[in-house]
């Protein structure tokens, strides 16, 4: 049966899990508006827009009625969270998830097409200490907590917490556009 889902949403989960994707996807089979995090918070040559910043920028979507959010760094989570009516949660495997972004790295270190503001990925920046890849191993266990809290949490929004992509396909495909 198709499910009309509400008009503000977060996809969240461990890096590499496919959340610009879904997000992208998701605001395109509902119509609503769907933001990529990495674009409002990162200027061209890997510049990182302050936080008060990012902030700014991050509050002026959540105080729309309607929006798609692919992710929520943690500081400035609070304010999507304060207005988010479903999370939906992307909670794979470490083997996966890291598969993924590693494949991504590499492809997006060959092909240079640009991302998030112009920016590019290369092989020598997928072994700095900034690194999305070390990012990856540094925040997955707390990410995996962070999405098992909120799936638990009977007075918080509701999550949907996928551990297979299959599922989140099977998903997709039940949803409709959603009415503003």
């Amino acid at each position: 049966m198709p499910e009309i889902l509400p008009s503000r949403i977060m996809v969240y989960g461990v890096t590499g899990s496919g959340k610009t994707t879904l997000a992208r996807q998701i605001g395109e089979r509902t119509g609503l508006p769907w933001h990529s995090v990495d674009d409002l918070t990162w200027e061209p040559g890997w510049v990182q827009v302050p936080v008060e910043e990012q902030r700014n920028r991050i509050q002026a979507i959540c105080d729309q009625p309607a929006w798609v959010l692919d992710t929520a760094y943690g500081t400035w989570r609070d304010i999507p969270l304060a207005k988010v009516e479903l999370i939906v949660a992307l909670d794979y495997p470490r083997w996966l998830s890291f598969s993924r972004l590693l494949r991504r790295s590499i492809l997006r270190s060959i092909d240079k097409n640009p991302i998030c503001n112009g920016n590019i990925e290369t092989f020598k920046g997928m072994f700095t200490k900034d690194s999305i890849l070390r990012w990856h191993f540094k925040s997955f266990k707390s990410k995996q907590t962070r999405i098992a809290e909120w799936h638990a949490n009977p007075t918080g929004p509701k999550v949907l917490r996928f551990k297979r992509p299959k599922d989140v396909e099977a998903w997709l495909r039940t949803i409709e556009p959603v009415r503003i």
